[in-house]
């Protein structure tokens, strides 16, 4: 049985890295697992790794998740690319024997959702279409990537975009009530939660049966309109504008004792020794996380 409240190194901390890379990050500073990046390892498999050498690069570290699934509500032609890029995911993540998948609200660009002329060519996905429409179609493709997943003895955990339409708690909870699977769960998100305008309040109310994952992030101040996630999340975590404190409190008072995990868009972070971001926030999450 793992231990509660795991502390989870996320890819993107070294996001320039190799998945050997952070795997040792993980391992030389005592973190308790790793998000992997389902990109970094396909280029382990691309550049000649056997699945074999990738399972002993991994070893025994705990891996919770992989991402991500992007635009999982895809229809029509672009719903067999999805279920393409899901089974392709979910191989993935049996290669270094990950528990998760992460999945992803659509549309993925940021010119969609500011409704720009230049976005005409664009993926819209189903943003034209009412609300409720929008939920049937979503819970629908995740069933039946839910069933697929099972398959492979994966969790789906569930991430809404702040600028996509489905983008509150609320509503993936519809989503994923609407879906039906056991196997369906649902990732909080710091960043994305607060430009939706979820509270710590709201989360203090959740199930913690349905909670998967947690990610442990920052912003700059948002002021409303559509949120520009490269520039507000531009920032070390802890240097921002949320209470961290208070954020991770309302999840602990849920009862949830899962995985928590580091995402960092800072760009200044990425450049620097990963090796000392990676110590710095794992210092972070201890003291937040502290009994």
């Amino acid at each position: 049985m793992r231990k509660r409240d795991q502390i989870i190194l996320h890819s993107l901390v070294a996001r320039h890295s190799t998945l050997a890379i952070d795997v040792e990050i993980a391992r030389q500073i005592g973190f308790d697992g790793l998000e992997a990046s389902g990109d970094k390892i396909a280029n382990c498999l691309d550049a000649g790794l056997s699945r074999s050498e990738l399972k002993s690069l991994v070893g025994d570290t705990f891996i919770p998740g992989i991402g991500f699934l992007i635009d999982i509500e895809r229809q029509k032609d672009d719903k067999t690319k999805l279920f393409a890029e899901a089974n392709r995911l979910f191989e993935l993540a049996g290669a270094v024997g990950a528990q998760g998948v992460e999945v992803i609200t659509g549309p993925l660009s940021l010119e969609v959702a500011r409704g720009q002329r230049t976005a005409a060519d664009l993926y819209r996905g189903l943003v034209d279409l009412p609300e409720d429409e929008q939920v049937d179609l979503t819970a629908s493709n995740l069933r039946e990537l839910s069933e697929i997943a099972a398959d492979h003895n994966l969790i789906l955990y569930l991430e809404a975009l702040s600028w996509t339409p489905l983008n509150t708690l609320d509503k993936q909870l519809r989503v994923i009530e609407k879906a039906g699977r056991d196997n369906l769960r649902l990732l909080v998100d710091f960043w994305h939660c607060y430009t939706s305008g979820d509270t710590p309040e709201r989360i203090a109310k959740l199930d913690k049966e349905l909670l998967y994952g947690i990610h442990v992030c920052d912003s700059l101040k948002f002021d409303g309109g559509i949120p520009d996630e490269p520039v507000l999340r531009d920032v070390p975590t802890g240097e921002g504008v949320l209470n961290l404190q208070e954020w991770t409190d309302a999840v602990r008072a849920t009862g949830y004792q899962g995985w928590w995990s580091c995402e960092l868009f800072c760009r200044r972070n990425h450049q620097e020794n990963s090796f000392a971001v990676a110590r710095r926030l794992k210092d972070l999450m201890s003291d937040l996380l502290a009994p």
